[in-house]
């Protein structure tokens, strides 16, 4: 791993339906290279919009998303910086149910620098890193939902990501396998030295960030450090 990115987002705003919907308002923050940042807010209050910016998912209407140097809003290719750059964890896994473990895993790596032996190799390893070396072969139903995120985080670090980006990702499990998530996320953020941007309502998994953002009506509105109240 090189280590985590650094993000300067700056006055970012972004609209829908012929700007009827207005998500985010000059939303401006950074956030240093192997920082924990969670971003909370309120249902709808754009957390969700300044991911999918953040991962070139779409682009501002105005303002600038600099991630390590690249200005996300003049990208002629998107799809390379996804791919180099950042690894996506969902709240629902979107695992492809046909393939196995090891095989959801390698799909980010498909048409990369790396052989099928390689993509193996580094499958293999990464499903160790988050328990599930004995379950390499199995496929998504016949998993538990804790086990299918595991592979989740396992396939977003595939590429060697500098930057993380995790949307709810606790939200779909019960109490006790949400703990488990949210461990093994803050163990591989550790090991790999990972910046991420997690997106949550939960405030026990905001309390483990370093530093928590609070959107409201599509605005920054508040920065704590972590533990501190909102």
């Amino acid at each position: 791993m090189s280590g985590g990115a650094r993000v300067a987002v700056d006055g970012v705003a972004k609209s829908f339906d012929g700007g009827r919907i207005r998500a985010l308002t000059g939303v401006s923050f950074e956030i240093e290279p192997g920082e924990h940042v969670a971003l909370t807010g309120p249902s709808g209050c754009g957390k969700s919009t300044l991911l999918n910016l953040v991962a070139a998912l779409d682009r501002p209407d105005a303002g600038s998303i600099d991630v390590d140097g690249t200005r996300l809003e003049r990208l002629d290719n998107p799809s390379e910086y996804r791919a180099a750059t950042i690894g996506f964890v969902f709240q629902f896994h979107h695992l492809i149910p046909t393939l196995s473990a090891i095989e959801n895993v390698q799909v980010p790596m498909i048409g990369r620098e790396r052989g099928r032996r390689e993509r193996e190799e580094r499958a293999r390893e990464l499903l160790s890193a988050v328990g599930l070396g004995a379950r390499e072969r199995s496929r998504p139903p016949t998993l538990s939902g804790g086990e299918r995120q595991r592979v989740a985080i396992a396939r977003a670090l595939a590429n060697e990501p500098r930057l993380l980006l995790a949307d709810e990702p606790t939200g779909a499990l019960d109490t006790e396998t949400g703990a488990q998530i949210l461990g093994l996320l803050q163990r591989v953020r550790e090991q790999y030295g990972l910046t991420t941007l997690l997106v949550t309502n939960d405030p026990l998994v905001a309390d483990v960030a370093d530093r928590r953002l609070a959107l409201r009506d599509g605005r920054l509105v508040e920065a704590a450090a972590a533990g501190a109240r909102l």
